[in-house]
């Protein structure tokens, strides 16, 4: 077993999930005027520490993945950041792409920068306490889309990124995102969804990268956000397990879905129901932002010094994704 995978199944075990806090100044920003408080550092970082110092972090969160200016931040206790999380027994992460930007050749779609000067970088966020990253791809879906262009420059620069990252001795999460804008059918979201995974395995493998040393963070199969096709819970479970057995390596230790899109009880439902038909190796669990946070962000708005009150909250979001996670969860349970 390698000290990658290591750290990977230290993430990913027992129904344990990863914290997505990473979120840009920009979309912080947003979030925080949707509840009406101000965005200042201090106030960014009261709400994140909040959830990095509840008592569900060392039952239920493997991994928390920071922003560059949350890494850089000192607790309220005097310490890191990253040693507060490590403090639950969770592995501090940290989102290393700069965003996603136009891509030229096809302006309505992105590529995602950041490979320039990422080695200097990563060796800095090594010493920061950081042990995993994170990079997130975006592919958009309509009669065009995600074009050839699209599928395989943003392949190609997962792959040269997670090469960096396995060099400098951290696992990189590897995110190719088929986001649910739009009108599409499910099963055009299975089939992008596909084309997208294999397409980035296949530049992986060129790549050299130890496939035992990497977390895949990939969008569950749905109907667009517009679609009248909508499916159930149970389609969106096999389509998902199905997509996933025909286009990920065997060498994978973990696949954590990333939320996008869908409410809090979406996405522990869909998850729920993947892992109670999950007949692979790979564990299945979550890498959730919004629908982890949600809830205890507009908590907290009502009163931002009620820390035990906001923590409760998330505490037991957290419960139901581990639930989910290790396909246990029911609405009885989230009720509760």
């Amino acid at each position: 077993m390698s000290e990658l995978n290591k750290i990977a199944l230290k993430i990913l075990s027992n129904g344990k999930g990863i914290l997505a806090a990473d979120e840009s100044n920009g979309t912080m920003t947003k979030r925080l005027n949707s509840v009406d408080v101000p965005s200042t550092p201090e106030n960014r970082l009261l709400f994140r520490e909040t959830l990095f110092s509840s008592d569900g972090m060392k039952d239920f969160i493997g991994g928390v993945i920071l922003y560059d200016e949350t890494i850089n931040q000192k607790s309220s206790l005097k310490k890191t950041i990253p040693e507060l999380i490590s403090l639950s027994g969770a592995i501090p992460g940290i989102k290393v792409d700069t965003g996603a930007k136009i891509l030229a050749g096809s302006t309505e779609e992105k590529i995602t920068e950041g490979l320039d000067g990422l080695r200097e970088r990563l060796k800095n966020y090594y010493k920061l306490g950081a042990r995993f990253t994170k990079w997130r791809g975006v592919y958009s879906i309509s009669d065009k889309y995600p074009s050839k262009l699209s599928v395989h420059t943003n392949a190609h620069a997962l792959a040269r990124y997670s090469a960096l990252v396995q060099e400098c001795g951290m696992v990189p999460i590897v995110e190719p995102e088929v986001l649910m804008d739009g009108n599409h059918s499910a099963e055009t979201c299975f089939n992008k969804t596909s084309e997208v995974i294999k397409k980035c395995f296949e530049e992986l493998m060129i790549h050299k990268i130890d496939l035992s040393g990497i977390i895949l963070k990939p969008n569950m199969i749905l109907a667009g956000n517009t679609s009248n096709k909508k499916i159930s819970s149970e389609e969106v479970a096999k389509l998902t397990l199905k997509c996933l057995k025909e286009s990920v390596h065997p060498d994978v230790p973990g696949i954590a879905f990333l939320s996008g899109g869908q409410t809090e009880t979406e996405a522990t439902e869909n998850l729920n129901l993947i892992n109670k038909h999950n007949d692979t190796n790979f564990i299945m669990t979550y890498s959730y932002g919004r629908a982890l946070q949600q809830s205890a962000l507009k908590f907290w708005s009502k009163d931002i010094k009620n820390i035990n009150g906001t923590q409760k909250v998330f505490n037991h979001r957290a419960n139901m994704c581990t639930l989910a996670a290790q396909g246990k969860w029911s609405t009885e349970l989230e009720t509760k």
